[in-house]
């Protein structure tokens, strides 16, 4: 179940990030389209057919989100990115602004690639940005930029980065606190606060669960009802803190005596359900068994006092037509049956079940 929800509280996280990128796609897409029509009226052509490309590389990056290709379109996104903002610095873009574009790739980059991928990415970026713009002219001609303007626009964007990588910084250690606020508030829903145990809730959302798969795999599913022996009388001679714990000693022998596959919840009181998957109600008798030896063979101790509980339990295996609410119902009879015959037993027994498939 916590791992049900931790899935869902991840997939929430990377819902967001998908409309983010689906919405910087769609915003460059119509961003570098307009300004391919701009400059279709002036003499820098092939500025002008970049733009019609960057914005075409922007809706195939917007179509790879709708079809829930997230890693494809990040990567389509930032490096068409990086490849435009590398063409606007050498050839300097409209009236030698280009390089101002430069600025947008520093939050986009820590956003789509993580804090650590995107400051690795970013300064490679740089060093080839300033590897561009200090090139040797004589070499190849690119843009001319005065030194004065180079250094403000490397500080500048080295800030940018900064404040970039902080502010991602921040966002992630906000998300990761909320993710484990809302896991310890699920847990706690979920849970029985003396036991530790999987509550009521909890245990019917397992039981559905388990339902829901029994048409499919057609494997048994059996429960056992768990009722300790005049707890009353504990409470009334040892007082209810010794109560309490022996409910969470016993919770303990319960958990050793099951499987990493089996539920152990709190039904109520000093009632307790097990949900056994892949268990027959053969095999959830002899489990069921096991459970009370263990129980009467172990001794607890309550402020110096040494208590010895039994407890009385009743299996219950699901049938094809039946509901959760008749199968819990079904294993509570069988639970007032074991009482019914003296209490400290399993009802029906490994033998009796066996007897009336005969």
């Amino acid at each position: 179940m916590l791992e049900f929800i931790k899935n869902r509280l991840k997939n929430n996280g990377e819902l967001q990030q998908v409309r983010v990128i689906a919405l910087f796609s769609l915003v460059g897409f119509l961003i570098t389209f307009m300004m391919g029509l701009i400059n279709i009226w002036g003499d820098n052509h092939t500025l002008t057919l970049s733009l019609f490309l960057m914005s075409l590389i922007y809706l195939m990056a917007f179509l790879s989100v709708k079809k829930n290709n997230l890693t494809l379109s990040a990567k389509i996104s930032i490096y068409s990115l990086f490849s435009m903002m590398f063409y606007l610095v050498f050839t300097g873009g409209s009236a030698q602004t280009g390089p101002l574009w430069i600025f947008i790739v520093a939050p986009v980059s820590v956003y789509v690639l993580g804090l650590k991928q995107g400051l690795i990415n970013l300064t490679i970026f740089l060093s080839l940005v300033c590897g561009i713009m200090f090139f040797p002219q004589d070499i190849i001609q690119h843009a001319q930029y005065t030194a004065e303007f180079k250094l403000r626009l490397i500080l500048s964007f080295i800030t940018m980065t900064f404040l970039s990588g902080l502010y991602e910084y921040s966002r992630m250690l906000s998300y990761q606190n909320a993710l484990e606020l809302s896991h310890k508030y699920q847990r706690l829903a979920m849970s029985d606060p003396l036991t530790k145990l999987a509550n009521r809730r909890s245990a019917l959302a397992v039981l559905q669960q388990e339902k829901s798969r029994f048409p499919r795999n057609n494997e048994p599913l059996s429960v056992l009802l768990c009722d300790l022996d005049h707890f009353k009388i504990i409470n009334d001679k040892h007082g209810h803190n010794c109560g309490d714990m022996v409910l969470k000693a016993l919770s303990q022998v319960f958990i050793d005596n099951v499987r990493q596959q089996d539920c152990v919840a709190r039904w109520g009181g000093e009632e307790f359900l097990f949900i056994l998957p892949q268990t027959s109600a053969a095999q959830a008798a002899i489990i069921a068994e096991k459970i009370r030896a263990s129980v009467q063979d172990h001794t607890l101790e309550c402020l110096k006092q040494q208590i010895n509980v039994t407890i009385s339990i009743g299996v219950s295996q699901l049938t094809q037509d039946q509901s959760i609410d008749e199968l819990i119902n079904n294993a509570d009879k069988c639970l007032y049956q074991a009482k019914t015959l003296g209490r400290n037993r399993v009802y029906p027994s490994f033998e009796t079940i066996i007897k009336s498939k005969l």
